[in-house]
């Protein structure tokens, strides 16, 4: 009915190509126009002026000799003020961006190794817009935005690169584990040092008290009880002591039987050991 009333309908976002006998006369703009077909006037096409997106996939080798797919999203639209220009020249708008991208990529990521590949990736992008823009605005388009949206690998090299990582991590935790080790050890020697100072200190002062408390007991006797020798106070003293010590061995160690000298001299000669060793260290303290 449209064309029977020579009236045509263009859509929002939407440009018609009027011809008058197979020339182009004018663009036409969204609404209603008045198309007088029985003048020569036809509608020769449509063009969108809609955003528009193209993902190109494009396969080329780093500088490493690393084989990868790089995938660039391209997102372009016709000019209004252009659009005879992108209707005319242009017969396939998709694959012309897709040569162009083409060649950007394959001249850029080969002067790159692979770990410079992924780092630059805004920069490649930033080379194929600007070359899209330059060729692309000739023909009566704009491009809007370019990104690299994937840069993938060969799966062995990606298997390979993951394995590299997981060394890596493996090797720092090794690391730190030696060195949360080489701090406990030294803290642990630390701890031992000073707990055998400590010891020490008890030792000798344990020792120094046994010494007092002998010569206390050894006067004590003397004065009260005539004619007694210190040398006689301390051979009883020790006697007593040496039995003692042999009682409390045979309480409790685990064997059944205690080798001891058994005559009255050998007595004699560990007291006399005894006190010499005593009266050495009380010596020495004053």
């Amino acid at each position: 009915m449209g064309n029977l009333l020579c009236c045509v309908q263009v859509d929002q976002s939407t440009v018609a190509i009027k011809e008058r006998f197979g020339k182009f006369e004018e663009v036409l703009e969204p609404g209603c126009h008045c198309l007088p077909w029985f003048l020569g006037s036809r509608l020769s096409g449509h063009l969108s002026l809609r955003l528009q997106q193209l993902d190109v996939r494009c396969e080329t080798k780093t500088k490493d000799n690393v084989f990868v797919n790089v995938v660039a999203s391209i997102q372009y639209r016709a000019l209004a003020d252009k659009a005879n220009e992108a209707f005319y020249k242009l017969s396939n708008t998709r694959s012309q961006i897709q040569a162009y991208v083409f060649d950007v990529i394959r001249a850029s990521v080969p002067k790159l190794n692979l770990d410079d590949t992924f780092e630059q990736k805004n920069d490649i992008a930033k080379a194929v817009e600007e070359e899209l823009e330059k060729a692309m605005s000739a023909y009566g388009y704009e491009i809007v935005q370019t990104l690299i949206v994937d840069i993938e690998p060969d799966e062995h090299v990606k298997r390979a690169m993951n394995e590299i990582n997981a060394a890596a991590r493996m090797r720092v935790a090794a690391n730190e584990k030696a060195e949360a080790e080489k701090i406990l050890q030294i803290k642990r020697a630390e701890g031992e040092a000073e707990s055998k100072y400590l010891s020490g200190l008890g030792i000798a002062r344990q020792r120094q008290a046994i010494v007092d408390g002998l010569r206390d007991s050894v006067l004590g006797f003397s004065v009260n009880v005539p004619g007694t020798t210190a040398k006689d106070v301390m051979d009883m003293v020790l006697v007593t002591q040496y039995f003692d010590t042999m009682k409390e061995i045979g309480a409790a160690s685990k064997s059944s039987a205690v080798f001891i000298p058994h005559g009255p001299g050998a007595v004699r000669d560990v007291a006399s050991q005894i006190r010499d060793g005593l009266l050495q260290a009380s010596h020495h303290n004053q």
